[in-house]
């Protein structure tokens, strides 16, 4: 059983991974649920394990928390939605690449909800949509921007921290920092895409998808092995 927990008020960052760290240590001793947790931070930048100095452009900006995500540099703020995915992966498969495939999927699947498309590219972890109404970059390749950021850390393999989707962030807010250490691209949102969507919608939309593009636990891994092994 997954239970969903929705915080109506901003929750401080460092307030946010001291309950995950309590969290992911219930789970896996089998006290607790696994979780699905909806929130919004105040604006911060966080740097992920494979975060480079450099692209930290503003330090001042917004307070700077490092990470122990896979990952780089991520911004959240007040009108995005973050998803803090606290689940058991010894019982929904040990495979980190085909957990963080199935998490994109979910995304995937969320954002074609409302009609968008959502895209994955090749040594970019995250999701993309293509912007053919604006200018190509320099070398002709289409713009694509980032809609939607992932990000975990497995301790025991049970997984946190999670994902990121743009509903109505300050877009000028990612200026301080290079998203993710890709350049070229942009950054978007379901509203600067001309979807007036609201979180309460997204929400809807993520408990709609989750069944489906999610691995689905095993009552038992010990007594199915290659169950506990396998890709979703």
């Amino acid at each position: 059983m997954v239970e969903w927990i929705v915080s109506p008020e901003q929750v401080p960052y460092e307030v946010a991974v001291a309950e995950m760290e309590r969290r992911v240590a219930a789970i896996h001793a089998g006290k607790e649920d696994e979780a699905i947790w909806l929130l919004e931070h105040p604006p911060l930048y966080t740097a992920g394990t494979s975060a480079r100095i450099e692209d930290l452009k503003d330090p001042e900006r917004f307070p700077v928390f490092e990470s122990k995500r896979g990952g780089q540099y991520t911004y959240h703020g007040p009108g995005q939605r973050v998803v803090y995915v606290m689940l058991d992966l010894n019982r929904r498969g040990r495979d980190v690449r085909a957990f963080v495939e199935a998490l994109e999927r979910w995304v995937i699947a969320t954002l074609d909800t409302f009609n968008v498309r959502g895209e994955t590219r090749p040594g970019r972890v995250g999701v993309w949509v293509q912007r053919p109404e604006l200018a190509a970059l320099p070398d002709g390749t289409p713009r694509e921007d980032k809609i939607a950021a992932i990000g975990i850390r497995l301790r025991k393999w049970v997984s946190f921290h999670g994902i990121s989707i743009n509903v109505e962030p300050e877009l000028e807010h990612f200026a301080g920092i290079v998203p993710c250490g890709i350049t070229g691209h942009g950054v978007t949102s379901l509203v600067d895409l001309g979807l007036p969507v609201t979180m309460a919608d997204l929400d809807v939309a993520l408990r709609s998808t989750f069944k489906d593009t999610l691995p689905t636990p095993v009552a038992d891994p010990v007594a199915d092995p290659i169950h506990a092994r396998a890709a979703p």
